[in-house]
């Protein structure tokens, strides 16, 4: 709302998954990964066994390429994009966690230069000293979630932070705990994912071996997740279950997406123990590829689970997703929203249509596009009269969110959209809308006509 609009063809939401969940299952690989390779080469070490300590090496390299340089570089791609279409969440988190940042950066670097450190030193220094920094590698790594999970699900569930805005109560909100078990559960199929293909190389004789003590950590893995993510689920408030859980489930991808999470976890476990655990001499490249997807296919289930959970918010109960605050919404429908969208009115409209463009970039750019993903074109009712009532359900939406007191959530069951954020304005403003978006499908009509 107070910043400039980025207008992306394929939506920003769309390229923020992309960047973000290609992050996440690298970074979630990069944490417990370290743990994995330091826990295979202090039993190494221990045993003399040099197959093991060769699948320690191996997965360091791995380990190199993956975390500090992809994971890097898509990290700084996620507060790039984050920052240019959602400018407003990130500046709340930055304002609220600012010591919180500080700290994971400061982990970041320590998990950085130790992971180089442990790469270049092999067999250059005592193998107790090597392992060491394996140990302090993932010590940091592990703390940077640590950290990381609180403000990640503060986003969806700020709890007491709403009424009392204190670092530690948004931090230790109420799914913070059953994040971190959920997560570190992702992290360690994360890790064997990755792992499982240095195995592979080892010889006829000790891969078997490998693949069993990998089984192992992948049940593991599986079981925690498990075990986190229905925690996570119980933790919700009532309002947000409503969304994925129980017969009227509001939102039919939700569902679909929560139906995909179960099952992926699933078939981790079950392909974990027949392959891994019992067969581990069938562990071959079709077994492994399998876990590989079904462990990937669980991560990004839930992460688009949680953010459609959040829905019609970027922050719960706080911010909906285009930035507009719940507590502003009273004042925005008497001044009008382009009171405050300056960078969307930063020329004055000449006519209705132009007004309602305005309008549309700063309420329903964030989600929508023109004519790519999420196209309004599309998707915009043709009748004028359907698009009011539309708009006048969405503005009652906003009048309910306004009725709310601090920390109080509304009942998503009673919003005709629960998915959408109210609309926000004068009656001017939302009959310019209106013309705008007529305007749009009025084009379609005629190019219809015209390839007729």
């Amino acid at each position: 709302m107070d910043y400039p609009i980025w207008d992306i063809a394929m939506g920003g939401g769309v390229l923020m998954g992309i960047v973000a969940i290609t992050h996440v299952i690298v970074s979630h690989f990069a944490i417990v990964g370290g743990l994995l390779i330091a826990v295979t080469e202090t039993l190494a070490v221990r045993r003399n066994d040099p197959e093991m300590r060769d699948l320690a090496k191996r997965s360091s390299l791995v380990l190199i390429l993956f975390s500090t340089v992809f994971g890097a570089i898509s990290g700084v791609g996620i507060w790039v994009v984050a920052g240019l279409i959602s400018p407003a969440a990130i500046s709340s988190l930055i304002r609220t966690f600012v010591w919180g940042w500080a700290i994971e950066w400061v982990f970041f670097f320590i998990e950085i230069v130790a992971a180089l450190v442990y790469y270049a030193t092999w067999n250059k220094i005592s193998k107790r000293a090597h392992v060491m920094v394996a140990w302090i590698y993932f010590i940091a790594a592990y703390m940077s979630l640590v950290v990381i999970n609180g403000i990640v699900a503060f986003m969806l569930t700020p709890g007491k932070w709403l009424e009392t805005g204190a670092f530690w109560d948004g931090f230790f909100n109420p799914t913070y705990f059953p994040t971190l078990v959920l997560r570190t559960g992702i992290a360690i199929m994360m890790a064997i994912a990755f792992m499982l293909w240095p195995a592979m190389k080892a010889s006829d004789e000790a891969r078997p071996r490998l693949a069993r003590y990998l089984g192992f950590w992948t049940v593991a893995g599986a079981l925690i997740s498990y075990a986190g993510y229905r925690w996570w689920e119980a933790q919700l408030p009532d309002t947000v279950r409503s969304l994925f859980l129980g017969k009227g489930a509001l939102l039919d991808g939700l569902v679909d997406t929560r139906f995909l999470v179960m099952w992926s976890v699933a078939a981790v476990l079950l392909l974990g123990i027949v392959f891994l655990v019992l067969l581990p001499k069938m562990a071959k490249v079709i077994p492994v590829l399998l876990i590989t997807i079904a462990a990937f296919a669980f991560f990004g289930g839930y992460e688009r689970l949680r953010e459609g959970a959040r829905k019609p918010f970027i922050i719960h109960d706080y911010m909906f997703s285009n930035g507009i605050l719940v507590k502003e919404v009273g004042q925005l429908n008497e001044d009008g929203i382009l009171s405050k969208a300056r960078w969307a009115a930063r020329v004055p409209a000449t006519n209705s249509v132009e007004m309602g463009r305005q309008v549309f970039d700063a309420q329903c750019r964030s989600c929508h596009t023109i004519d790519g993903y999420l196209s309004i074109r599309e998707l915009a009712p043709e009748d004028p009269d359907m698009m009011y009532s539309v708009l006048y359900a969405l503005y009652d939406q906003g009048e309910m969110f306004t009725a709310l007191q601090p920390g109080e959530a509304v009942a998503m069951g009673d919003l005709n959209y629960p998915f959408m954020p109210p609309f926000v304005g004068t009656e001017e403003e939302m009959e310019a809308l209106v013309d705008y978006i007529a305007s749009l499908t009025s084009e379609t009509q005629a190019a219809a006509k015209g390839g007729v």
